[in-house]
């Protein structure tokens, strides 16, 4: 049992445990070059000399903060534009440039994510047990098969790969425990299934009319040694209560920039400090030669994967197979499915049932495993395939149209393609067409006319089945029923409604958070982990299928919310305005990962007009460093200027740069696409420090945007298809 223990896991996780070691152990490198590569602060150095001499260099300064390894770094804002470097203590000059060290950043979201964001985190996470339970068996094992724990380092016996594996494991097992384990807790705090957070200082103001002290009249600043700090943040000066925010490894103080009294303080709870040391155990910033020995330690695994495979090796398995699928080198017809949200799934489990019930042979999978090496008695493919976005494939069919015009002869069984969409996206079935078109020109063989389905209709998938049951002689009558995704009920709580001036209501609606188990929090299951930009699908009253809305909120916010503008006609929005407090609504989530806004500190540019600024006031709701711009787009200031209360906070908090609305009927009378292209100077600057655009709102709208950032990247050299290249532009359009 014990060997069963052990063996199963490193086989199923081989692959896993390899990039986790070796990413690992090249990532434990980094803190001793940073060490040693950036200047260190002199000694008995206060914060209060250290502010002194980075403010006299760059005025404008909004934070410094010191990492563990001694490295300190400025962020500061002059004549509109954003700074920061590594700041030399000893005279606060620049020092060099704060981005990571070559290849770090791509190794440590390799290490942490594989890429995939959080469901990469979990998956890491299911690398980081798995390792911890190797290594837990593989000490028993080696105990046991040492005479007990007493002999653990006597002389091993037998064939060579069992000693060589019993040796390395030997030498390895402590530092693997204590990263895996460290990982697990990590991956715990991540996603908030620890109470880790640390206590915040009670909010306060600073005195009104006096001037603000420099940084050296501020006694705690003087009092506190540099090697103690954490953070300094300095007072908005467009904000007269604002105050100085000072975090050392004794807590965190609000601080009076009048006076320099500190007006609140709050000090880590036991979580958090448990927390710190496990990171600086995990990561070695802060302790750079443990982090060395635990990454020799890592280098450890590709050894013991080799060894232990070598064992395996004399054992006999077998391979897993597609439950209720033919195999794909005997079925007659080959059904591949690109789907983003999985609805086509369901017309294509329609499809295979009522094939398989004729005799047929159907092999389904996705098109992502399209092969056709793999078809050897294959007399048709079926492709149904949805599009996303603006034409472009689902995520898990990326790459196979480059693999369709790859091929040198095309398939011997003819093609049948069917496209999903909704006619109201100019790019109706987009991806199906490139589809269609790419195996035109490798000469593929066409089953029948490429068909299409509008918005999940079961209409347009029967007609078209007819169509396939007439080229395959069969009398093929697909009864679709649509599968209504399983939703959770969410109570309205809060409301504010606007529009009913201009004839065209629109409201926020706040739902509570619907109760979350442990098996949820634990798989990011249902409303357990969103974000905002994700989309919330729900299903009215009388209809089957869902309409979806953009989340302005996240997880963390603690409710759900989202704008809806009344449509006439309407089922769902009509429905969700006429909601009443305590009333509810089924609903359900959908990822929406390409409209995240993320945690980059490039200055992101948002621009939404109407019920389109609901992800884009999430996003502004979660920042916190990120410079940030909005462009928004309304009829007026009095009927619905969305937000407007939260937008001017956020402004006053700092949590928003930029705020420029555009009023179709007051003002100027013009639309945020006409406001964009009069600050066009403004724009175009951000433009050229690397900023992110994100626009959500109507296609008009988007079009519109589009040609206005097409002009002022023309102007510079620059193209919207290049900044969408480097992922620096998003849409969300309805």
């Amino acid at each position: 049992m014990l060997r069963s223990v052990h063996r199963w896991p490193g086989l199923v996780f081989a692959g896993l445990l390899l990039v986790l070691s070796l990413s690992g152990a090249m990532l434990s490198v980094y803190p001793t070059i940073e060490r040693l590569g950036v200047p260190q602060a002199v000694t008995e150095l206060s914060v209060a000399d250290l502010a002194t001499r980075v403010a006299a260099r760059h005025p404008g300064l909004e934070e410094i903060r010191r990492a563990p390894s001694g490295r300190i770094t400025a962020w500061w804002f002059e004549a509109g534009t954003p700074g920061s470097a590594v700041i030399d203590p000893a005279t606060g000059a620049d020092a060099g440039s704060p981005d990571p060290l070559p290849g770090e950043l791509w190794l440590t979201n390799l290490h942490r994510s594989l890429f995939l964001g959080d469901t990469g985190r979990w998956v890491m996470a299911m690398g980081a047990a798995a390792m911890a339970l190797l290594t837990l068996s593989g000490a028993a094992l080696v105990a046991r098969r040492m005479g007990g724990w007493r002999h653990w380092f006597g002389r091993t016996r037998g064939p060579w790969p069992g000693r060589v594996h019993v040796e390395i494991a030997r030498f390895a097992v402590g530092g693997l425990l204590l990263s895996s384990l460290t990982a697990l807790w990590m991956t715990a705090s991540t996603f908030s299934l620890l109470p880790d957070e640390g206590n915040d200082p009670a909010a306060a103001t600073a005195s009104a009319g006096l001037a603000p002290l420099e940084p050296a009249q501020v006694p705690l600043f003087g009092e506190t040694p540099v090697s103690a700090l954490h953070a300094l943040s300095f007072p908005s000066p467009q904000d007269p209560s604002d105050v100085f925010t000072l975090t050392t490894t004794g807590g965190t103080a609000l601080i009076d920039p009048g006076n320099g009294a500190v007006l609140s303080s709050a000090a880590p709870t036991g979580w958090q400090r448990a927390s710190e040391i496990v990171v600086m155990l995990h990561t070695g910033q802060g302790a750079a030669v443990l982090g060395l020995i635990l990454g020799a330690m890592a280098l450890s695994v590709p050894a013991l994967a080799v060894t232990g495979l070598v064992q395996w090796l004399r054992t006999r398995g077998s391979g897993p197979r597609l439950p209720g699928n033919v195999a794909a080198g005997t079925a007659e017809t080959i059904l591949l499915v690109a789907s983003e949200g999985g609805t086509s799934w369901g017309f294509a489990r329609t499809l295979r049932d009522a094939l398989a019930a004729r005799g047929q042979s159907v092999h389904a999978a996705a098109l992502s495993q399209f092969d056709p090496a793999r078809y050897r008695k294959a007399k048709r493919v079926v492709i149904l395939a949805a599009t996303y976005g603006e034409g472009a494939s689902p995520a898990a069919a990326r790459g196979v149209l480059e693999r369709i015009r790859a091929l040198k002869t095309p398939p011997t069984a003819p093609l049948a393609i069917l496209g999903f969409g909704d006619r109201a996206f100019p790019e109706f079935c987009a991806y199906a067409e490139d589809l269609a078109q790419a195996a035109k020109a490798i000469g593929w063989a066409e089953l029948i006319p490429m068909g299409t389905v509008n918005r999940q209709s079961p209409q347009d998938f029967a007609g078209w089945g007819r169509d396939l049951g007439a080229a395959l002689g069969l009398d093929l009558e697909l009864a679709h029923l649509p599968e209504v995704p399983a939703g959770e009920t969410l109570r309205l709580i809060a409301r504010r409604d606007y529009g009913a001036e201009v004839q065209a209501p629109a409201a926020i609606l706040r739902f509570a958070l619907p109760d979350r188990s442990l098996w949820q929090r634990l798989g990011g299951q249902g409303f357990a982990r969103f974000e905002a930009g994700d989309l919330l699908g729900v299903l009215p009253e009388g209809s089957d299928l869902p309409r979806f809305y953009s989340l302005a909120s996240g997880a963390r916010d603690g409710f759900v919310e989202i704008c809806v503008r009344r449509q006439p006609g309407g089922l769902c929005s009509g429905q969700l305005t006429d909601l009443a407090l305590g009333e509810t609504v089924t609903a359900f989530l959908r990822r929406n990962k390409d409209f995240h806004a993320g945690h980059a500190r490039a200055p992101l540019i948002l621009i939404g007009a109407g019920a389109g600024i609901a992800p884009l006031a999430g996003f502004i709701r979660a920042n916190r460093r990120r410079p940030m711009h909005l462009w928004f787009g309304a009829r007026t200031p009095e009927s619905d200027f969305l937000y407007q209360e939260e937008l001017e906070h956020w402004v006053a908090e700092g949590q928003l740069r930029t705020l420029a609305p555009a009023f179709s009927r007051a003002g100027r009378r013009e639309h945020v696409q006409d406001r964009l292209k009069r600050e066009g100077g403004t724009v175009t600057q951000l433009l050229a420090t690397g900023a992110q655009v994100m626009v959500c709102g109507g296609r008009e709208m988007a079009e519109g945007v589009r040609g206005v950032l097409s002009e002022m990247l023309a102007a510079s050299g620059q193209s919207l298809e290049a900044l969408k290249a480097e992922g620096r532009y998003a849409e969300d359009i309805f």
